[in-house]
């Protein structure tokens, strides 16, 4: 039960399933989802203090801040990543330590609107590069060492989409956890 719980903490919208193939169609609808995520994730946090900011949405996760940040980063990487996978041979996603990356000072403790703006960014540039990728582009590959598992664009492009529902849902958690701890 406890590890239940803790499971649907972790991933409250669920693991992120790999080996899927992905028609024309889901790749548009992930387009799609991938494109609003920063005004929805703006629409959410824009008036969080740092009161809020500092609640974390599970027991050993991280606060509302460093989930912020981390989006900010994972996503900055996952463009180098795109990139990488249309334009190189051999492909190969270079790792980052997140978790260590959470902890440093702009993560734990930096105004988050430069974060925002760097979401909002990234999203932008990457929307108008799918726009323009043909069908066959979307079978390129890129290798990911520590998972010794090779993704397709598209499927990465699934993978980034699940990831901003996926911090989204803990932001979420967040919220919740400030509703129901407030003085």
């Amino acid at each position: 039960m406890i590890t239940q719980n803790i499971e649907n903490l972790k991933y409250p919208i669920g693991r992120f399933n790999k080996g899927q193939k992905y028609t024309l169609n889901d790749i548009n609808l992930n387009c799609e989802t991938f494109a609003a995520f920063p005004q929805k994730l703006n629409e959410l946090v824009n008036n969080w203090d740092d009161k809020i900011l500092a609640v974390n949405y599970r027991d050993g996760g991280w606060n509302g801040r460093q989930v912020i940040h981390h989006l900010a980063d994972s996503h900055a990487n996952c463009m180098i990543r795109f990139k990488t996978a249309l334009v190189d041979e051999n492909a190969k996603v270079k790792p980052y330590a997140e978790e260590k990356w959470a902890e440093l000072h702009d993560a734990a403790k930096g105004d988050i609107r430069p974060s925002l703006l760097i979401i909002e960014g990234v999203h932008a540039r990457l929307s108008d590069l799918f726009s323009s990728l043909k069908e066959n582009d979307w079978q390129k590959t890129i290798f990911h060492p520590e998972s010794k598992y090779i993704y397709s664009v598209a499927e990465l492009q699934a993978l980034y989409t699940w990831h901003g529902k996926h911090h989204f849902a803990h932001l979420k958690l967040v919220e919740q956890n400030f509703a129901n701890f407030k003085p």
